[in-house]
């Protein structure tokens, strides 16, 4: 071989020896040991036939072998995510967020689950209420996962399961209320919700923070039985409000009736202050009541 191609390639090979080595302390800095030692092993293995072929041609694919087998070993994890890890099919560790390293050619096999929280619109279902009034009500599911390695072993896929436990949770307890305590209860409701899916779904490693009834919508028939109810209701409470009324000015009138009896100069008082107010009015007949003790002097 010439001199400067065999000088560059053992350039590269102490290059990439000593790449070999730095993969061997990131993977002891993310406490992958079976790994660092597996790169320990290979890497011993490399150098030492790396080498014998030192002088020879074959040196020049020999060094590709590192360019293709270390970087395969890699898995990024978001900060928002963590990593199942699987060793031949069995779950082994959790990898956190950042760079890691595995064993590579489909030894590990690393599974990504989203930690952030999700929300699941529950379509609409028609549900018959205890008074038998058929409503469709749809809701909103917030949820999250706190248990990553149980989200992947116990449950094949926990958006879609839990979706549907939300919908068949929403049937089975709306179907025991009557329509006003669904419309006038919906606080009370959306925690009773919670509460059952997130029993249900802990399981599965995921946390309801929320559940959220959006509409309850009635058919056209009770919409207008409802609005009839209300305005009678209504002209029930202007009747009584009427009522209450007159009851307050009678007991007023008669209070006044009373004073006036004690004092008979009052109810001429009360003609003057009258003539005063309608005396604006230049187009009205004033009828002025005239005292009948006066006429009884006349007649005499």
């Amino acid at each position: 071989m010439p001199q400067l191609l065999l000088t560059v390639l053992t350039v590269a090979f102490w290059v990439i020896v000593v790449w070999w080595a730095l993969w061997i302390v990131l993977a002891l800095y993310t406490k992958a040991r079976a790994v660092s030692f597996l790169l320990s092993g290979t890497g011993l293995v490399w150098v030492f036939f790396g080498l014998r072929l030192s002088a020879s041609p074959g040196l020049i694919p020999y060094l590709i072998i590192p360019l293709l087998f270390l970087p395969s070993m890699v898995r990024i994890i978001a900060e928002y995510q963590r990593g199942i890890l699987f060793r031949f099919g069995r779950q082994v560790g959790v990898l956190n967020a950042g760079l890691n390293v595995v064993f590579p050619f489909g030894v590990d096999y690393v599974r990504k689950i989203d930690m952030r929280t999700f929300t699941i619109d529950v379509p609409k279902q028609e549900i018959i209420t205890k008074d038998n009034v058929p409503v469709m009500v749809d809701a909103v599911v917030y949820f999250n996962v706190f248990d990553p390695v149980l989200a992947v072993v116990k449950v094949a896929d926990y958006v879609h399961s839990t979706t549907l436990l939300g919908q068949t949770i929403l049937r089975s307890v709306l179907g025991q209320y009557e329509l006003d305590d669904m419309l006038a209860k919906r606080e009370a409701l959306n925690e009773m919700l919670r509460e059952l899916l997130d029993e249900a779904t802990d399981p599965w490693g995921v946390k309801i923070t929320a559940v959220e009834i959006k509409a309850v919508e009635l058919p056209e028939t009770m919409k207008r039985a409802m609005a009839k109810q209300a305005e009678a209701e209504r002209e029930r409470r202007a009747k009584v409000i009427a009522a209450d009324g007159e009851y307050e000015a009678s007991e007023k009138l008669a209070a006044a009736a009373r004073v006036i009896a004690t004092e008979p100069s009052a109810i001429q008082l009360r003609y003057l202050q009258t003539l005063a107010e309608i005396a604006t009015e230049h187009n009205s007949t004033i009828l002025f009541p005239v005292p009948m003790e006066i006429l009884k002097a006349f007649g005499k």
